[in-house]
């Protein structure tokens, strides 16, 4: 019999550690365990109800079909006005190109921009699928060490030193997976103009936009036109499993961006599209802006819980739902320290080496993307642990 083998990408990519801490967590519920979920970076909120109706209307109305490849005009239309009223940037519609959630966006992206033998260039930590997805079209992510002293930001000055013939562009994030960190308006300029001349392209993540505490809550296309950005549905507007994000692009690359989405995915879901359309009404807006407040005040619970408890936020957690900790007073070993932790006090969280590798076994991520109560019981379940 004809042994069958897997294309060689699949054993370059890496599974997620916290897989095996959800898996654990999942089998311990299982067991009537009370577990705590701090690991699943997925807000505890499901999309506003009026955008729920109006996905129920688009099934009943049978709006069901293929769409445009690079989505819905009337949704672009609403992407483009959000941008001029909430960040005071004019984007085209046509420069929008509506994708199957932001990982849909990040696979066209890297189709459109990155050659087979390129490499891109990403602080480590950053989200690791985004190295996958530059993997799949036959080039590698190089992950720049980055301090946290800076916000585990990359400098200008790294991207510079570390250029080379064969690298494409610099992928960036804010507010940024896992370490809640928001990168200023200067430094994403500062990082534009060193991008630009070198020659290549500069993309930012910006798909927990919105949910930002402390700093600018800005958007990098008000920089320059040639910025690409990525953003989702998913996180501010509380639409994950609708699988819904966006792409903007410069106008010289809405073709070539057209292509890819007619041939990777035909279109986005129409469902979700139609349904996204209704999430710019102001009253969902104004739902969207109540919840970000009782984001932060989680944030604020989960801060004053970690300092009592003495393990420092590794990183100025100033937006998304994330908090990037310092567990070396406490464990070398990171992912260890986080399966003991979920195997007797039940309190699951997201070990560093998902996001990196520099020193990543003396990081954890902490998600509070569940209520008040359960962040102040899951730090008091942490501090038992600990002073055991």
């Amino acid at each position: 019999m004809k042994q069958h083998k897997l294309a060689a990408r699949v054993e370059q990519i890496s599974p997620f550690q916290v897989m095996a801490v959800l898996e654990k967590a999942k089998a311990l519920e299982a067991e009537g365990k009370p577990v705590i979920h701090l690991e699943i970076g997925e807000p505890d909120f499901s999309a506003v109800s009026q955008v729920e109706q109006a996905g129920i209307q688009a099934i009943e109305q049978h709006q069901t079909g293929y769409t445009a490849a690079t989505g819905l005009l009337e949704l672009k239309q609403a992407i483009s006005h959000y941008y001029a009223s909430q960040y005071q940037v004019e984007v085209a519609p046509e420069r929008i190109i509506v994708t199957p959630g932001a990982s849909g966006g990040l696979l066209l992206m890297a189709s459109l921009m990155v050659n087979a033998g390129d490499d891109v260039l990403m602080p480590d930590p950053c989200y690791p699928c985004n190295r996958h997805f530059v993997m799949q079209v036959g080039a590698r992510a190089r992950l720049l060490e980055t301090r946290a002293e800076e916000a585990f930001a990359m400098t200008p000055e790294a991207v510079e030193a570390t250029w080379q013939a064969t690298t494409s562009g610099v992928w960036l994030a804010s507010p940024s997976n896992p370490t809640g960190a928001v990168l200023s308006r200067s430094y994403v300029e500062s990082m534009y103009d060193t991008v630009q001349r070198l020659g290549g392209h500069l993309l930012v993540d910006e798909i927990y936009q919105g949910l930002v505490y402390e700093g600018e809550d800005f958007s990098a296309l008000s920089i320059a036109d040639d910025v690409f950005v990525i953003n989702s549905f998913s996180k501010y507007f509380a639409m994950t499993g609708w699988r819904l994000g966006w792409l903007v692009v410069p106008e010289w690359a809405v073709e070539g961006a057209t292509k890819l989405a007619q041939n990777l995915f035909i279109s986005a879901p129409s469902v979700s599209q139609h349904a996204a359309i209704r999430a710019f009404g102001q009253d969902v807006l104004d739902e969207c802006e109540q919840r970000r407040q009782t984001l932060n005040a989680r944030r604020l619970v989960l801060l004053k819980g970690l300092e009592r408890l003495g393990l420092p936020v590794a990183s100025p957690a100033q937006g998304a739902f994330y908090v990037y900790v310092d567990v070396s007073s406490v464990t070398q070993d990171a992912m260890a320290w986080c399966l003991a932790l979920l195997e007797t006090e039940y309190v699951a969280l997201t070990p560093g080496a998902d996001f990196g590798s520099k020193d990543a076994n003396l990081y954890v991520r902490f998600a509070y993307a569940c209520d008040e109560m359960d962040l102040l019981e899951a730090l008091s379940r942490i501090e038992r642990f600990i002073k055991k």
